[in-house]
């Protein structure tokens, strides 16, 4: 099941991004509302004193002594003041009425929120003795000058839209900058990919290194730019070469034809020049294809030893070698899991190649062994081998390091490599001790084809 890191990243800042929402609006906002409509500290103090102050007054001058504090402060605040026992009964000499007991109903502690009531009423503050509280309280509606202001629009518009808004636009440019940007970089890529600008620097690094559907989208375009420059590359080369090899063989046809040749020997430079010409034109459609297309080859266990039996007796035919010259050491017991057609022609351009290599007397081995899942073969010649710097570049199509001594066009190597890559294998050169090896690690099979 294909993970969705991406997704999982969106995922989290958003939950982050919400979270953050509720941390500022229940701190923030918290302290916003203790600041708007609850009492400050200094008139939570001053209103206390004169709860302090009534029980030092009931203490000292029982009931006419409250009563005569009540209407004091009544008029020195310009409100209704009340003192009440514990049975919110009056403890002055006057009692309440029924309207002024209505106002014992909602009667709010310091520390609660103050705001009007309905009809546009002030509070009523209950305030406990300090040292008896159990005994007595000072209740009184909150003078106006000690209300809260309380949230103005301006604080609602401020702590409900622009705050959030810019909480919001942070969140956009997150996203902006971790989506957004990167997909933009892209598009940059696929509008120079498309104007034919390959040698244009990539989206970076940093982009392709990322661990997210962002990161493998980076890579695919490199991979994508890889293969377009890779088969521009080879178109160019194909077309360079193929020009300077069909001109030389076309070149001696002219000369053949403008020539006084018997006609027996103009028929055999013909053909000769003809069949080079086909091979060189075949060769390059198959290596062209085994590059392009990338086939999907239908893979069966397949015998080695049979294989090259086939192969021995078809290139002593051509060579005129004798078939102990080409000796095998591998048994019944190595099957590989591979396309035989394909197979056959990769391992049919190694021995050619190196039965072009070898010297007078020379031998072309075949020998192996397995390593896990895979049979590690070796062809190996009696050659001048190849030196350590250029055992890359034999696999390089159009590669002949001594042109003048080959016959060849410098494509079966390079066809070899593409077909063994193509059925899940390798192939590689390395200097034997006596010429030159090539190695080729192909699938395991359990049994041969019947």
């Amino acid at each position: 099941m294909r993970r969705h890191p991406l997704l999982w990243k969106l995922a989290l800042l958003q939950v982050g991004f919400c979270l953050l929402l509720t941390w500022l609006i229940w701190t923030w906002g918290l302290s916003l509302e203790r600041s708007t409509y609850f009492l400050g500290a200094e008139d939570r103090d001053y209103l206390a004193r004169y709860a302090q102050q009534a029980e030092a007054v009931w203490q000292r001058q029982g009931a006419e002594g409250v009563e005569r504090f009540r209407r004091e402060l009544s008029a020195a605040e310009d409100t209704w003041v009340a003192v009440i026992g514990e049975h919110l009964q009056s403890l002055g000499s006057t009692p309440l009425t029924a309207e002024e007991a209505s106002h014992l109903t909602f009667m709010r502690k310091l520390d609660w929120p103050m705001s009007r009531r309905l009809q546009d009423q002030l509070p009523y503050v209950s305030i406990e003795f300090p040292e008896h509280p159990e005994r007595g309280r000072l209740v009184m509606q909150l003078p106006e000058r000690l209300l809260p202001g309380g949230l103005t629009p301006w604080t609602h518009l401020f702590s409900h839209g622009v705050v959030p808004a810019l909480l919001a636009a942070l969140l956009g440019l997150l996203i902006y900058r971790h989506l957004v940007a990167p997909l933009n970089r892209l598009r940059d890529r696929a509008d120079a990919l498309r104007a034919d600008d390959l040698d244009r620097e990539g989206p970076g690094t940093p982009l392709a290194a990322r661990r997210d559907e962002l990161g493998e989208l980076a890579l695919a375009f490199e991979h994508m730019a890889d293969r377009l420059r890779a088969s521009l590359g080879q178109q160019r080369l194909l077309l360079r070469t193929l020009s300077h090899e069909l001109r030389t063989p076309l070149a001696r046809l002219r000369i053949a034809h403008d020539s006084e040749l018997p006609p027996e020997q103009m028929r055999l430079r013909l053909d000769r020049e003809i069949h080079d010409m086909q091979r060189l034109l075949e060769d390059t459609l198959d290596l062209a294809w085994l590059d392009t297309e990338r086939p999907q080859l239908a893979r069966e266990p397949v015998l080695m030893l049979s294989v090259w039996e086939a192969l021995r007796e078809d290139a002593c035919f051509e060579s005129d070698w004798d078939s102990t010259r080409l000796p095998c050491t591998l048994g019944t017991e190595c099957v590989v899991q591979v396309h035989l057609d394909s197979l056959a022609q990769a391992l049919e351009n190694i021995v050619r190649n190196a039965i072009r290599h070898s010297p007078c007397n020379g031998q072309v081995r075949l020998d192996g062994w397995r390593e896990g899942g895979f049979w590690h073969l070796r062809v190996s010649d009696d050659g001048p081998g190849v030196a350590e710097e250029d055992l890359e570049r034999i696999f390089q199509p159009y590669q002949r390091l001594q042109p003048a001594e080959s016959s060849g066009f410098g494509l079966g190597l390079a066809i070899a490599r593409r077909a063994v890559e193509l059925q899940g294998g390798r192939l590689w050169a390395a200097n034997g001790e006596a010429g030159l090896c090539l190695h080729l690690l192909l699938p395991a099979a359990d049994s041969p084809s019947v």
